[in-house]
């Protein structure tokens, strides 16, 4: 599924809509360039989620945790990922196999730990159709069976 966004609420009202309709145990993996928007479209996830907590990229923290919304939010920024082993340290399958939400910025960078099913979520410029302009692409992720 492709979203077009020509504003930053643009973006997060559509991460929000998709909140709303999230099931617990959901993992998102989300990738862009710097500057495309990951960090509102993570504050509409937790808004779908009725999450009121302030929600900033967990760039130094990796993991940032959210637990009074509807669902439990599990934010990770993977960007400074130095060693793999890392994502073992803070207990990672706790989460992406947990009861809440997960959205995992820069998935590209751990792709052998990412779970069989999953949404990709893509966000890119194109500054051809305007400076705030997004391409926001979704789709979902089954490796089962292989």
């Amino acid at each position: 599924m492709i979203y077009e966004s020509n504003s930053p609420q643009e973006t997060f009202e559509i991460a929000k809509r998709l909140a709303e309709q999230a099931l617990p145990g959901t993992v998102y993996t989300l990738t862009g360039d710097l500057g495309v928007g990951k960090t509102v479209f993570a504050q509409g996830l937790a808004c779908g989620l009725d999450i009121e907590d302030s929600i900033n990229s967990p760039t130094f923290t990796i993991v940032q945790v959210y637990d009074e919304g509807r669902l439990p939010f599990y934010h990770f920024d993977v960007y400074r990922i130095g060693d793999i082993e890392e994502m073992d340290e803070i207990g990672y399958e706790d989460y992406f196999y947990g009861k809440g939400v997960c959205l995992i910025e820069w998935a590209e960078l751990i792709e052998e730990l990412l779970p069989p099913e999953r949404v990709a979520v893509v966000i890119e410029k194109d500054l051809q159709k305007g400076f705030d302009y997004r391409k926001i692409t979704l789709q979902e992720i089954s490796e089962k069976g292989q």
